[in-house]
């Protein structure tokens, strides 16, 4: 709701960090801080609580810098920064900020739940009229006692959706932590109170020293690195590689920028409206840059083959849900329903087979199995395969920036898993309605690639169309199998091969 709405970034940062602290909290701002809530926990039998929950502080140290500041702080939990200006208490100044948090599970508003407690509590407050009716026997005023008190049971059972949050623990006006000697947890060194990394602006002192402080601290004009950073990332979306390169790191480790006064442009231009990421969204892909041709002479492809310089426009592999959306999309399948629970989209058998667990993978049926994929239920020790295939994270800890890879097993999942090859069958479909095979592939060809073909392309296609239904009239089972008569499968072939062109899953 935030991105949709447009929520000034500074505002965003706020929530996400300190949104507890905030004057006159709202449901909304407690559910803001479960980005930071939402580390690895461990409540395995014989595992230590507190180390347990001191390497969350640890986690959220090191994903705090490298999203909002982009730098490696976290490397300096055992000792001084080994590359840059960050010393090791610095490190737990900044782990300071978090040790006075708990983190409770909030129930959020819901129409249905609030319904059924309203239904029940109504008829509560008729048992308990009736229980204080003078007219009544001892008899029915006790049945009615028993109904108001097994109804008031009722109520407290009826619970709604919940989430986990961050909340501060009351007194506590200035965060302390120990430094541990070389990052261990069990060996306590000084005591040092919550504060900022000594090389960057310092903190303005009329703001609180707690998290929401830190938070404005953050976004705060003085601090050169938070828009610079954001801005690098935004920039990153859209050409397929940072200003600097290395979007985690803008230290002496990390990639010099390849457009230093680019970058400063943007974060003052991003500060100065606002913190509008949307605005600056357009401004970057209406740019006369970003419009360019993707097309590369073969002078620039000698001199600037990684785009480095913007000689042309970007031209990158998607990212894992935007493929399978992009399947969804050219097929008609994708659901462009907003908000609610995570799905369960179709995957292979057994990748939820454990030991140790019960839980099942139950495929969701209907529209909800072809909603966009930031909806893909997420079980860290089980990631939706496909997914993973095509260089999404495992999420255990934040990845800023994904690295892309070219394998074999990514053109297999594209073409074979059931996932992709409904989106294909759905596709074809369409094709069929089109009123003839050229006009259904032309169809297709267009709806995956947004373009439509030239020179022999449809020649190529109608012949790997015409083959391959000579193969299904010869055998109609495995037709079946695809789910038509040999027509259709031909069709869905051309469907899969259109789903799996390189343009097809390429930004560009």
């Amino acid at each position: 709701n935030a991105f949709n709405d447009n929520m000034p970034f500074d505002r965003f940062t706020l929530e996400q960090i300190g949104g507890d602290l905030m004057p006159n909290v709202t449901v909304a701002q407690k559910v803001a801080t479960g980005f930071h809530r939402n580390t690895m926990l461990n409540e395995e039998g014989g595992v230590d609580p507190d180390e347990a929950r001191w390497l969350t502080l640890v986690d959220r140290v090191a994903t705090t810098s490298s999203v909002w500041l982009g730098s490696t702080l976290g490397c300096a939990q055992c000792h001084d920064h080994k590359y840059d200006p960050f010393k090791q208490s610095d490190f737990y100044r900044m782990l300071a900020y978090w040790e006075p948090t708990t983190e409770p599970t909030v129930e959020l508003p819901n129409e249905k739940t609030a319904a059924r407690r309203a239904e029940l509590a109504q008829q509560m407050a008729e048992w308990a009229r009736k229980s204080k009716d003078s007219a009544l026997s001892d008899d029915d005023k006790k049945k009615a006692t028993a109904e108001v008190k097994k109804l008031k049971a009722q109520i407290e059972s009826v619970i709604g959706p919940t989430t986990l949050v961050m909340e501060e623990k009351k007194g506590v006006e200035l965060p302390k932590t120990f430094i541990r000697i070389k990052g261990s947890f069990l060996n306590k060194g000084e005591e040092v109170a919550a504060g900022t990394p000594g090389i960057l602006p310092a903190r303005d002192p009329s703001q609180p020293r707690n998290r929401l402080g830190l938070a404005q601290w953050l976004v705060s004009k003085e601090n050169p690195l938070t828009a610079r950073v954001t801005m690098n990332r935004v920039w990153e979306q859209y050409f397929g590689r940072g200003i600097v390169e290395t979007l985690e790191d803008f230290g002496t480790q990390g990639s010099k920028p390849t457009h230093p006064e680019l970058l400063d442009w943007l974060a003052i231009e991003f500060m100065e409206n606002g913190w509008n990421l949307k605005q600056m969204h357009k401004l970057i892909v209406m740019s006369r840059t970003y419009r360019q041709s993707s097309t590369i002479s073969p002078k620039m492809r000698e001199l600037d083959p990684q785009n480095v310089y913007l000689t042309h426009a970007p031209r990158f592999r998607m990212e894992a849900e935007m493929i399978r959306d992009t399947a969804l999309a050219a097929s008609g399948l994708l659901s462009a329903k907003v908000g609610g629970p995570s799905v369960m989209p179709y995957q292979p058998a057994g990748i939820w087979d454990s030991p140790y667990s019960g839980d099942q993978w139950q495929a969701s049926k209907g529209e909800d199995a072809f909603r966009r994929g930031l909806y893909t239920f997420w079980k860290r020790t089980s990631p939706y395969p496909s997914f993973m295939t095509l260089d999404a994270g495992s999420r255990e800890s934040c990845t800023i920036r994904r690295i892309r890879t070219n394998t074999p097993l990514q053109a297999l999942a594209l073409m074979n898993d059931e996932a992709f090859f409904i989106a294909a069958r759905a596709l074809a479909k369409k094709m069929q309605g089109q009123g003839g095979v050229v006009p259904g592939i032309q169809y297709g060809f267009r709806a995956c690639t947004s373009r439509r073909p030239v020179g022999g392309e449809i020649d190529r296609l109608y012949n790997l169309y015409t083959a391959t239904k000579k193969k299904y009239v010869a055998n109609p089972d495995a037709a079946k199998m695809i789910g038509g008569d040999p027509d259709f499968a031909a069709m869905a072939v051309i469907a899969n091969v259109l789903l799996n062109l390189d343009e097809t899953i390429t930004k560009g």
